[in-house]
């Protein structure tokens, strides 16, 4: 084996967003692409000789390719052992699970999470840390300042890695240790579970389910716990097998992208859980028979049970979500006389409040849910805390969503998403609910006076660091809300996310439409805003 020094021109383009680069395929196909964002991590981590790292994604197209250049460039850099995923496959909360549990310098994970799949469309790398989490900003901003004066790097002439095979290869200095993608994993889960209850009542036909993997990367992790170790029927798993392009669809688990389940859970006979997870397995969607669970609702019903199950018995330290959430758990935290965290969108900000012990539960608005157990949001995990839950409980999802609403009220939430937004018609619409801000205050609209109005500033209660702009938020007096936000997932234009809340305490009004009940707010975002009339939309792509 050889170590070639190879040279190379800078791309402006390469900076980091919340979750890692993301770019179309053909975007990481150009000549050295891929290469300098690699090379720009190893010159930002310094002397990784010896060290231990982890790779794995989510199967989509680029995939293997990409990994058999990332081998190539880590024994080029003098990395000691990679652990990766059989088939080049690890879900994202699984990668956290490895390094953290082997004590990794940390990982790539390479995904575009529930972006769609295929050689026309997205792929996706992001640098996790030792604590198993996203890198911070502060090596986020290094390595794309390195990637704009980057002019070479190191890859070795190495002939291909089987990644099919678990066993262990050598690339020069570099072993090479292809692990089982699943079991670490299922152990970390047995942990925190009562697998004997869930098993014994999927076992009795007490609990039926159905999870649709949507062709992305929790399949295999499903079938083998779900099916395999649980002993749910087999089948219960749909769209198991992960495919490069997702088969066609769009692996983002909500209402309009999960049809196939959505569809199901709406029929007569429907199963008691239904869920689904996103390409690389962080996020998820819950679902009773005929009962659709905000995300918001989740995490908050989640933090209210959450001693009943074995690995949340001693209590929880402290919860947090992502300001655009639901005020759902903060009334949770409140009454168990908690800390509740508002951070920005974004499971970096978790991490920081996990690793400082402030928080063991915490969760946002766009289906991610997670504990102290890894430093990522988990999809499965919430799928498995809804089952032992329920397990527990001998209730529906329906009934305990209900008798969480009796307890805490209901907060009617929606969030309405403007997809693939000409950017100059995104950035007016900003501009134009910041030249509103300071005059809103005090202004009545109907039933609605506001109480204050800004663009969401966050400091780290463990760091100090500053996080500006993070949301557009316009609170009223009874509580209510309008939140605008750009977000910054997508590889084309931009997608605009108004979120809606309106909280009712009396249990008589808890049945209404949601829609209905917020369409005073939906019509004055509207006005506040205009994102119709500047995007040239007549309604949301999504609305969950």
């Amino acid at each position: 084996m050889q170590i070639e020094t190879r040279d190379s021109t800078p791309y402006p383009d390469q900076k980091p967003g919340t979750s890692g680069l993301r770019k179309k395929v053909k975007i990481f196909m150009q000549p050295n692409y891929l290469e300098n964002f690699v090379q720009s991590v190893f010159d930002v981590l310094g002397d990784v000789q010896g060290k231990v790292l982890v790779l794995g994604g989510d199967g989509r197209y680029f995939n293997r390719e990409a990994l058999q250049t990332i081998i190539k460039m880590s024994a080029a850099n003098g990395v000691g052992r990679l652990l990766i995923g059989q088939g080049g496959l690890l879900s994202t909360p699984a990668a956290s699970c490895v390094i953290r549990k082997y004590h990794a310098h940390g990982g790539f994970i390479l995904s575009a999470s529930h972006n769609p799949g295929g050689p026309d469309e997205d792929f996706g790398i992001k640098y996790n840390v030792t604590n198993g989490g996203p890198a911070p900003e502060s090596f986020t901003n290094a390595v794309y300042a390195r990637s704009r004066e980057i002019s070479q790097y190191l890859i070795t002439d190495s002939p291909a890695i089987d990644l099919d095979t678990i066993g262990e290869f050598s690339v020069g200095p570099t072993t090479v240790q292809i692990i089982d993608p699943v079991e670490d994993y299922a152990q970390l889960m047995e942990h925190l579970f009562d697998f004997k209850l869930i098993s014994q009542a999927l076992k009795a036909g007490s609990i039926t389910l159905c999870f649709d993997g949507m062709h992305a990367i929790t399949g295999p992790y499903a079938k083998r716990i779900l099916e395999e170790k649980l002993g749910s029927p087999h089948g219960s798993v749909i769209n198991g097998i992960p495919l490069e392009d997702f088969g066609g669809g769009h692996p983002d688990p909500n209402l309009v992208y999960a049809h196939e389940l959505a569809e199901l859970m709406m029929s007569p006979g429907a199963p008691m859980l239904g869920a689904a997870s996103d390409g690389d397995g962080d996020r998820n969607m819950i679902m009773g028979a005929r009962f659709f669970v905000t995300p918001s609702d989740s995490v908050a019903v989640m933090a209210a049970n959450a001693h009943l199950l074995p690995g949340y018995r001693a209590g929880l330290r402290g919860v947090a979500r992502s300001m655009p959430t639901s005020q759902a758990l903060d009334r949770v935290a409140k009454a168990m006389g908690i800390n509740c965290y508002e951070t920005p969108t974004g499971w970096k900000f978790f991490g920081n409040l996990l690793d400082a012990k402030k928080i063991t539960l915490c969760g946002e608005e766009s289906f991610g849910t997670g504990s102290d157990h890894v430093r990522e949001k988990d999809g499965l995990w919430a799928v498995l805390f809804w089952l032992n839950l329920i397990a527990v409980k001998k209730q529906t999802v329906a009934e305990i969503v209900r008798d969480h609403w009796k307890k805490f009220g209901r907060d009617y939430y929606s969030r309405h998403d403007y997809e693939g937004v000409d950017s100059t018609a995104a950035e007016g619409i900003v501009a134009r609910l910041n030249g509103q801000l300071a005059e809103l205050p005090g202004k009545v609209f109907g039933n609605y006076t506001v109480e204050f109005a800004d663009d969401f500033r966050y400091v780290d209660p463990v760091d100090g660091s500053v996080s500006e702009n993070q949301g557009i938020r316009i609170v009223f007096t009874n509580g209510s809300r309008i939140v605008f936000r750009l977000s910054g997932t997508g590889t084309q234009g931009a997608t605009v996310r108004i979120y809606f809340e309106r909280y009712e305490r009396d249990p008589q009004k808890h049945g209404q439409d949601t829609q209905t009940v917020l369409k005073d707010l939906i019509d004055l975002a509207e006005s506040l805003g205009e994102v119709r009339l500047r995007s040239g939309m007549d309604k949301p792509t999504v609305i969950t």
